[in-house]
């Protein structure tokens, strides 16, 4: 039984060749697939996640500045108290320090003064255009407004102003309140959806200049992207695709109505491919390393099992000697060679007498083991260029290289006094186990058939004769 490697390469090949077909389809698919969900699903989602993270940080701020612009001390304060400054300083403080706020404000519109939690800010002028907030929040009919501006007064960060109108008993305004937030949150939420998702975020107003972004509204527009800042200012939430630079870029937009700012969320497509091509290459380094290490255990487990069904096929599963066809092949070898080799060839046939008996009465077990002892006392009894195997059920055959007639007979004759005499089997069955042996010798003529058959003959005439003696026979039919 000889192993033969080509089909497992012949696997191997089919199988690598699958695996990497598989994968470049599927890198493929990859691809399309990321450009597609970039499009339809992360970009847009995106959007609706910043969107929400806004107005979450939007909506109690304003309820707090919707409050203060319903106080009836502040209304009373406006009306009788605006010269107790200090009253006014009081409760800003409060409301900075009670709802974490950058800061809370307070204008009056007959005194035109602006205070804060400090105090007395300014005076607020039209002339001024850093106070024009006022003047055009009071010409608008809405009554609140969400402002995003700089304060000279405030630092240099941008500020999200919650601007509120305060009206008296007859529906008069007589002044504007609210809070302020620093933006600096959004920048730190901009930096985060970069770094985590890669994604460019930034705001642009209806001039079409980016007010907020990461780097403090430094953001660079590519050239193709600027022109589309008109089909932007729609207002209508779409995905937009174009290449700069041999980049392919998509971006989508949200108009968000509460800062009457544009929401845009950018990414480079060849980044996201980019990390599909990556997941590529090392999942074929992958498949080659796991399909050679499949091959080589493919090849250990079937030589492994070539060994296990070549001894099952070659041996005796019970006493370790060859068996029937094993031991045939190899007097078939030897016989088609004799006359080469010019050797002599005996066949020594041998059978334990009244078996049967010991499986019926001590059962099968025993007889099992009486069977390994026999076969180990004979094999140990005969020289190593000797061949001996298990012929079936009780029955053992030995071939005897380079031996004579003669010398068959006396190496029989031993083998039967060797099994007579042992106390390991007599021990084991208890009682005295026998063997009956038939010897011949292969003529120039014989082949393995007539050689068995003539060994058969001996056997039989030893068993039908008492047991427990040696009969040999000449192919002139001779007995000895």
């Amino acid at each position: 039984m000889r192993f033969d490697y080509r089909i497992v390469f012949i696997i191997t090949t089919l199988l690598f060749t699958l695996s990497s077909s598989l994968m470049i389809i599927n890198y493929v698919d990859s691809v399309e697939f990321t450009r597609k969900q970039l499009k339809n699903s992360s970009l847009p989602l995106t959007v609706d996640n910043i969107y929400t993270k806004i107005q979450k940080q939007i909506i109690e701020p304003n309820l707090i500045a919707s409050m203060m612009s319903h106080d009836t001390f502040m209304k009373n304060w406006l009306v009788h108290d605006e010269n107790d400054v200090d009253q006014i300083t009081q409760y800003l403080q409060t409301i900075t320090s009670k709802y974490q706020v950058f800061t809370s404000f307070l204008v009056s519109d007959k005194s035109q003064n602006y205070y804060t939690d400090n105090g007395l800010l300014e005076k607020i002028s039209v002339s001024n255009e850093n106070n024009a907030w006022y003047f055009n929040f009071k010409e608008k009919p809405e009554e609140n407004e969400i402002n995003i501006d700089y304060n000279s007064f405030m630092g240099k960060s941008l500020i999200m102003f919650m601007n509120h109108k305060i009206y008296d008993d007859k529906s008069r305004m007589i002044g504007a309140t609210g809070v302020g937030l620093k933006t600096s949150y959004i920048n730190d939420m901009l930096k985060y959806f970069r770094e985590r998702y890669h994604f460019n975020v930034f705001f642009m107003d209806n001039s079409g200049d980016v007010l907020i972004s990461e780097d403090g509204g430094k953001f660079n527009y590519h050239a193709e992207l600027k022109k589309l800042v008109p089909e932007i200012k729609n207002k209508e939430k779409k995905i937009f695709e174009y290449t700069d630079s041999d980049k392919s870029y998509l971006f989508t937009t949200k108009y968000i109505d509460e800062l009457d700012l544009y929401l845009i969320v950018g990414a480079k497509v060849d980044h996201f491919t980019q990390s599909v091509k990556d997941a590529f290459y090392f999942n074929m380094m992958i498949s080659i390393f796991i399909t050679l290490l499949i091959t080589l255990i493919v090849i250990l487990y079937i030589k492994s099992i070539h060994r296990k069904l070549h001894k099952l096929a070659s041996y005796d599963a019970l006493t370790g000697l060859p068996n029937r066809r094993t031991f045939h092949n190899q007097l078939e070898y030897l016989i088609s060679h004799k006359d080469r080799r010019h050797q002599n060839m005996s066949l020594v046939f041998i059978d334990i007498d009244d078996f049967k008996v010991i499986n019926d009465v001590q059962g099968h077990e025993v007889g099992d083991k009486a069977l390994v002892l026999v076969a180990a006392t004979l094999e140990g009894a005969l020289r190593k260029t000797d061949f001996i195997a298990r012929w079936g059920g009780e029955e053992f055959i030995v071939l005897l290289i380079d031996t004579s007639f003669e010398s068959a007979k006396l190496i029989a004759e031993q083998l039967r006094v060797k099994i007579e005499t042992s106390n390991s089997l007599a021990q084991q069955v208890k009682k005295k186990i026998t063997i009956s042996l038939g010897v011949t010798q292969a003529d120039d003529d014989d082949d393995a058939d007539s050689l068995f058959k003539r060994a058969d003959e001996a056997l039989y005439e030893a068993k039908n004769t008492g047991k427990n003696q040696v009969i040999a026979i000449e192919k002139s039919s001779t007995n000895s």
